[in-house]
């Protein structure tokens, strides 16, 4: 069984530019209608990419969906025929509640393949995985806020991004102790 998805005839991706927040509506809309106004042999796929982010406020963990590219949508579709611009599409897409243009606007500019491999390979890399709000550094102060050491606080000895992982030197009774702890289980002390 192939995983290979093969690029239907004409099709480019463009970026839309949408209005703030509104990302997931304008997604979700053409997903839904493109079948009633009979444009599925001109729009193919819609992306949004997003990543998972955890954040602890107050003592408690939180995760959220943080949008990739806040205030784009990214759309596979037929636009062009023999040069010229196919207008039902066009207009479907341009009528959607949220997007403000095609990126380019009279002229949209389709995405280069290297472009839209990026996209994807970002959203590959973040499929699946969580990635804390806050990032540190090697030799920095933090304060443990969960765990058998909660209130204490710590240097950053090593940082083990892939498995969300940090240790850190506590001193326990004059002696430094390595502690391996979540992202999540620290903050900064300047927080």
């Amino acid at each position: 069984m192939s995983t290979e998805t093969t690029t239907p005839v004409g099709a480019q991706w463009f970026a839309l530019h949408t209005l703030s927040g509104q990302e997931n509506k304008v997604k979700a809309y053409i997903e839904k209608f493109k079948k009633a106004e009979e444009l599925e042999d001109y729009i193919f796929d819609v992306l949004l990419p997003t990543e998972v982010v955890s954040e602890v406020k107050n003592g408690k963990k939180s995760t959220k969906t943080r949008k990739l590219y806040p205030g784009y949508v990214f759309i596979q579709m037929r636009l062009f025929e023999e040069k010229r611009l196919i207008n039902k599409p066009w207009y479907f897409v341009k009528e959607v509640a949220g997007v403000i243009n095609f990126v380019g606007g009279e002229n949209p500019a389709a995405l280069r393949q290297s472009e839209i491999d990026e996209i994807k390979a970002r959203i590959a890399e973040a499929n699946g995985k969580e990635v804390p709000k806050v990032s540190y550094e090697l030799g920095e102060e933090v304060k443990i806020t969960d765990g058998a050491f909660a209130n204490l606080t710590g240097r950053i000895d090593e940082i083990d991004p892939a498995r969300g992982k940090l240790k850190i030197s506590v001193s326990i009774f004059g002696r430094f102790t390595p502690v391996e702890l979540e992202y999540w289980q620290v903050q900064r002390l300047t927080e």
